[in-house]
């Protein structure tokens, strides 16, 4: 069955639609370089990643024999290195791995894998806990849910019962509205009723009080005598008028207007104290919140710093032995420290180094540099023109007031413009000196021969040309000697030497003859030395030489002693790796002239007794 299988749906998984798909788990399996210890470094291990466990072994032919060493990613903590691109580190507790990967995407797919393997095996995509939370809530979570604790009932009652008031003296209001309303009705009533009395009255009094006589004749007399009101017409109305009045007579009786005043007044004043009371409490509760939440915060932090120190005692621990704790940011040695161990390193290579040449017996044969290099174009020609452009700019250059002299002996003359880049140090370093005895030709050609690299360059411990592209363009692969406390470090670039023709005589030195000859080292990538197991350095470095000889007498032979070479070094350089600043600063300070002074008395002592090539 493959990994990717997918279970069917219960019935009863169906009607709660839950989705209990299983994702697929990754696995996977490869050569990666794994640190040892210090005296073995970094060793090639096959590693292997399947079922929520990492195991390494020494081959992928040593499987049938048992892992070297597992780990499990269930609680694995896993983090990419801050400065080195193709690295990254798995612990659990103190048990810790250093991995690294040939290219940055590869340790990509390491991590992503390894991250997915560790949801799965801690509770967050794995086939065990998808079905953990059930399809039904269980008796506790609906007791839980349909009940509340005594301490928030407590926090609530207050309210709750302030609330019953309001609704009690809603019904009372009501009542007293009710009792207003009929008094008020029938008041409509009676005036209705005293209206129609009135009437009667002035009626009664137009047709028996008036004096005045009248002017008619017998017809109208009888007429007036028709609408005269009958005794029984007077004492019906008598009767609805003495209704009226016994009406609101017992209605006046039965209210009582001064307790339904008191009521009233009572009731609104109770009305106002108890949102009074409610707005105290939810005042009060916003404020035991607030508190609350004061504290939750307050708690957040302290977790949170307490977390980072454990964290931080942790990484402490656990990079014991591995390979930062002499180099990078979690480095045991101070900066002084750093630097003196350093420096007690170089002295001892350079000690090294010379022992080993009073040793040689044989002196290497330079052979005669040619007048001009024209060699057929190659795959890398654009890319190589590019960079001798960009080096001639740059050493055409003047130096400004954002450079710094650091070291100045003689003619030679070395400056530093400060650049930092994530915590890397990457100053570009510019030199100028003057070599007595050889031409710029001699110069840049020792300096572009593979056979005396070793010579004046006493940091490398082995390298190779892992590609001839043409006789004046190599690409080196070169390992350098590991010094204490840094870790050991390679370096792939392509090296071009080129004669340069001054584009107008205005651009030419006093006293410069032929061409200027230019040499460029630039990092490239090359499949047959991929980044695996040194820390990889970048650069781009061009040493121009100039050839200026002193004005003799007339018929005098030309000798070495009338001639020099002018040249004209830049570098700029990316260790790959963190170091203290001040650290790298004063190294380079002290390395650059001495790499110049070395390259440039080993130059004079290859071609003193050789004829002059300009």
């Amino acid at each position: 069955m493959s990994g990717d299988h997918t279970p069917s749906l219960s019935e009863e998984d169906e009607e709660e639609g839950l989705d209990t798909s299983v994702p697929s788990v990754p696995t996977m399996h490869g050569y990666l370089s794994k640190w040892t210890n210090y005296l073995h470094g970094w060793q090639e291990r096959w590693v292997v990643l399947r079922d929520g466990t990492l195991s390494y072994y020494k081959s992928e032919f040593d499987t049938a024999f048992g892992c070297r060493g597992s780990i499990s990613l269930a609680k694995a903590t896993i983090e990419n290195h801050e400065y080195d691109d193709c690295r990254f580190d798995v612990s659990v507790n103190d048990c810790m791995y250093y991995l690294r990967t040939k290219d940055p995407e590869s340790r990509q797919k390491w991590v992503d894998a390894l991250e997915a393997i560790k949801a799965a095996e801690s509770g967050y995509g794995s086939e065990t806990s998808l079905r953990k939370g059930g399809s039904m809530l269980s008796l506790s979570s609906v007791t839980s849910l349909g009940t509340t604790s005594t301490s928030s009932f407590k926090k609530t009652r207050g309210l709750r019962e302030k609330l019953l008031e309001l609704e009690t003296f809603k019904d009372i209001v009501g009542r007293q509205i009710d009792t207003l309303q009929t008094y008020f009705d029938a008041c409509s009533e009676v005036m209705n009723g005293s209206q129609v009395h009135n009437n009667d009255i002035r009626e009664n009094d137009e047709m028996f009080g008036s004096n005045e006589a009248l002017d008619h004749d017998a017809d109208d007399e009888m007429d007036e005598l028709s609408k005269t009101p009958t005794p029984s017409y007077i004492a019906e109305k008598l009767s609805q008028q003495g209704k009226v009045n016994s009406t609101l007579e017992s209605l006046a009786k039965g209210i009582d207007f001064r307790g339904e005043a008191i009521t009233f007044k009572a009731t609104t004043a109770g009305i106002l104290a108890t949102l009074a009371h409610c707005i105290e409490i939810m005042t009060k509760r916003e404020d035991y919140w607030h508190r609350r939440l004061e504290k939750e915060i307050e708690k957040r932090k302290k977790a949170e710093e307490a977390a980072k120190n454990s964290l931080a005692s942790a990484r402490k621990q656990a990079f014991i032995g591995g390979p930062d704790f002499e180099e990078g940011p979690h480095c045991a040695l101070n900066e002084e420290e750093f630097y003196d161990a350093m420096e007690i390193g170089l002295e001892k290579q350079e000690e090294q180094d010379e022992i080993e040449s009073k040793r040689r017996t044989c002196t290497i044969d330079i052979p005669e540099p040619p007048m001009t290099i024209k060699d057929p174009p190659h795959c890398m020609t654009n890319e190589v023109q590019a960079k001798v452009e960009e080096n001639l700019s740059i050493i055409k250059e003047c130096v400004d007031e954002n450079w710094y002299l650091v070291h100045e002996d003689g003619e030679m003359k070395v400056y530093r413009r400060e650049y930092e880049e994530g915590g890397i140090i990457l100053d570009p370093m510019k030199a100028t000196h003057i070599i007595q005895g050889v031409t710029g030709r001699e110069m840049a050609h020792y300096f572009f021969d593979k056979d005396v690299r070793m010579e004046f360059d006493s940091t490398i411990e082995y390298f190779d040309i892992l590609e001839k592209l043409s006789d004046s363009t190599l690409i080196f692969h070169q390992i350098l000697k590991r010094i204490w406390p840094s870790s050991q470090r390679d370096f792939v670039f392509c090296s071009h030497i080129q004669d340069i023709a001054p584009e107008n005589e205005g651009d030419r030195l006093d006293n410069e003859v032929g061409y200027a000859w230019l040499v460029t080292n630039f990092s490239v990538d090359h499949p047959d030395a991929p980044i695996n197991k040194y820390v990889r350095v970048t650069c781009n470095v061009a040493m121009f030489c100039q050839t200026l000889i002193e004005p003799r007498e007339e018929g005098q032979p030309l000798s070495r002693d009338h001639i020099s070479c002018k040249i004209t070094y830049s570098a700029n350089v990316n260790p790959g790796g963190w170091a203290p600043p001040s650290v790298v600063r004063a190294l380079s300070k002290r390395e650059y002239p001495k790499f110049l002074r070395k390259i440039s008395s080993l130059c004079q002592a290859a071609y003193k007794d050789k004829d002059i090539a300009i």
